[in-house]
């Protein structure tokens, strides 16, 4: 049997309160509803940081992850390839054995693949 030392009087471990049946069922749910919530603020933080992003800021996510892109320029052209850098104010994009350099203004659609 577990005894405890406080100011001179000595608690039993079957006196605690603490581990009272009931507590200990309540603080499983607790647990549980403290999950479910922290889970949600995670979810919320991954959707305002996926809303602050510029489309520079996602287009240096899908080089660094190596995808495929389908940029779609404002004079109706678009090119299609993976990103071999992204500058302050351009894209470089390379198709097959060239590459093209694509102005970061003149983009008005960005298709990411896989």
């Amino acid at each position: 049997m577990l005894t405890l030392c406080c100011i001179g009087f000595q608690i039993m471990a079957s006196d605690d309160p603490l581990l009272h049946p009931d507590l200990i069922s309540l603080g499983r749910r607790l647990r549980r509803q403290l999950e479910t919530v922290l889970d949600a603020e995670r979810r919320a933080a991954a959707a305002m940081a996926r809303r602050q992003q510029s489309l520079r800021d996602r287009m240096l996510d899908a080089e660094d992850r190596g995808l495929r892109v389908v940029v779609t320029c404002s004079d109706g052209g678009s090119v299609a390839g993976s990103l071999q850098s992204v500058g302050l104010d351009h894209v470089a994009v390379v198709t097959g054995t060239s590459e093209t350099l694509v102005a970061l203004a003149q983009v008005v659609r960005v298709e990411v693949g896989r």
